[in-house]
């Protein structure tokens, strides 16, 4: 198989992110919704090629505090995907899951983050849902892990994991709010021969 780089398949990829994005994020909104136990509204999701570097400051700034679920992807296409939300939304969310009893502040207890960790699994894995019935590929996450750093920081991790293939990544910038406009930072990094086995099980030719 020939060597694919991002900047080949990125036109035809976007289509297909912008329809896992929807369904992926329609999903999980959905899940949400029952979790939270309160509508929850979104906006279509954005996608975009970024650099590594302009990831951080779509987020507000490099040095913005996130709270981030990270995981590899297994299965018929391997790589990694996070999960990634601003401090004080992600302590909304959990205010909303723990019915009003959070802690005031912006640190973050253990049962806290057990939350938060649980709202990033429903969202990656209605992400990862979407995808593999898009797809008909066996996908399959490991166990996440959960961080609360600085974007850059956290941004970091994957970036020197997957540099090699490159220093881009497509990002599913999706708005979700009930009282309170969030936004979440979807990010999937197959690695090079997995963009080709996606595009192939949609009948595209690399």
């Amino acid at each position: 198989m020939a060597e694919l780089s991002l900047e080949q398949v990125t036109e035809q990829y976007y289509d297909v992110l912008r329809e896992i994005g929807n369904i992926g994020a329609g999903n999980a909104m959905t899940a949400l919704s029952q979790m939270l136990q309160c509508k929850v509204d979104m906006k279509v999701p954005q996608v975009k090629l970024l650099e590594f570097s302009e990831v951080g400051a779509l987020m507000g700034g490099e040095e913005q505090i996130m709270v981030g679920v990270f995981l590899g992807v297994e299965g018929d296409i391997t790589g990694s995907m996070m999960f990634l939300v601003e401090q004080k939304s992600a302590k909304h969310l959990i205010n909303k899951i723990m019915m009003g009893m959070a802690t005031e502040g912006e640190a973050f207890t253990e049962m806290e983050l057990s939350a938060m960790q649980e709202v990033g699994n429903i969202i990656t894995g209605a992400y990862l849902n979407s995808l593999s019935t898009l797809t008909n590929l066996c996908i399959v996450p490991t166990p996440p892990a959960l961080t609360v750093d600085m974007a850059g920081a956290i941004l970091s991790v994957p970036a020197i994991e997957f540099g090699i293939f490159g220093d881009k990544i497509l990002l599913i910038q999706s708005q979700f709010f009930d009282e309170v406009e969030i936004d979440g930072y979807f990010i999937l990094i197959p690695d090079v021969d997995s963009y080709a086995k996606i595009l192939s099980s949609l009948g595209m030719s690399v």
